[in-house]
């Protein structure tokens, strides 16, 4: 797989995953293929969440693929800060495949565009004809659902939940009826400082026998998975340890 698009032609979108936890904590062949590392070292034109996570990324792949062009050389655009993106700012982005070069997206941690600003990139790159191609990699929603025990037929990600204390109590009791209502499982994020919070709400808002699962760190040698009635959270609230990065899930029980 080339960094450079067919000749005369257009370049390509690819959207590579990254490891979930630090490139120092977890060997990138442990959770990322081959292929998905290789293709990550031929390209050298890259739109990205975090400049400095992403160079320590890509350093990491030269140490195992090394890189067709230095890292010095790379051409890296780093994502609007702000809300929302523009079909302007998006458009800048991906000029260089209209030049013939393939553009890598890198999200901040684990699969691009998902829970991510990237996927505004890649509605703008379809509007463009361009061609996007998704790599594999690690999701924390996918690696969560799946070790939960709770309903992996139907599941529905809300991503962060409101703050303020009555606002989140109320959310959370729409979504478990919701979720009784359509055995559907349903999974949220919080910003890690504020993790212990949405826990106590959990713990205290749920109905007792509301399945709630907490994914901790994962792929991390001190990620783990635990999965508890809502009741029982009520004893272990102190689990969860602090600023740890983590994805929620909850399966309410039929009335």
């Amino acid at each position: 797989m080339s960094g450079e698009g067919a000749p005369g032609g257009v370049g390509r979108l690819l959207l590579l995953p990254t490891p979930l936890a630090d490139v120092e904590a977890t060997p990138l062949t442990e959770v990322l293929p081959q292929a998905s590392l290789q293709a990550a070292a031929t390209l050298d034109h890259w739109i990205v969440e975090n400049a400095k996570t992403a160079r320590a990324f890509l350093a990491a792949v030269h140490g195992l693929c090394g890189l067709r062009v230095p890292l010095q050389q790379h051409h890296m655009q780093t994502l609007p800060k702000h809300q929302g993106l523009s079909a302007r700012e998006a458009r800048e982005l991906l000029a260089p495949a209209l030049q013939g070069q393939d553009i890598g997206l890198l999200s901040e941690a684990g699969a691009p565009c998902v829970a991510d600003p990237g996927a505004l990139v890649v509605a703008q790159a379809h509007r463009m004809r361009l061609q996007v191609l998704p790599l594999v990699g690690p999701s924390s929603l996918l690696l969560a659902l799946m070790a939960s025990g709770l309903d992996g037929q139907c599941f529905a990600f809300h991503g962060y939940l409101p703050i303020e204390d009555a606002a989140r109590r109320s959310r959370l009791l729409a979504l478990e009826q919701e979720s009784a209502q359509r055995r559907q499982t349903q999974l949220f994020i919080e910003t890690p400082y504020r993790n212990a919070g949405l826990l106590r709400a959990l713990a205290a808002s749920l109905r007792p026998a509301t399945r709630v699962c907490v994914a901790c760190e994962l792929t991390a040698p001190q990620g783990w998975v635990r999965t508890l009635d809502a009741a029982h959270w009520r004893e272990h609230l102190d689990a969860l340890p602090p600023r740890a990065p983590a994805v929620f899930a909850m399966l309410a029980q039929p009335r």
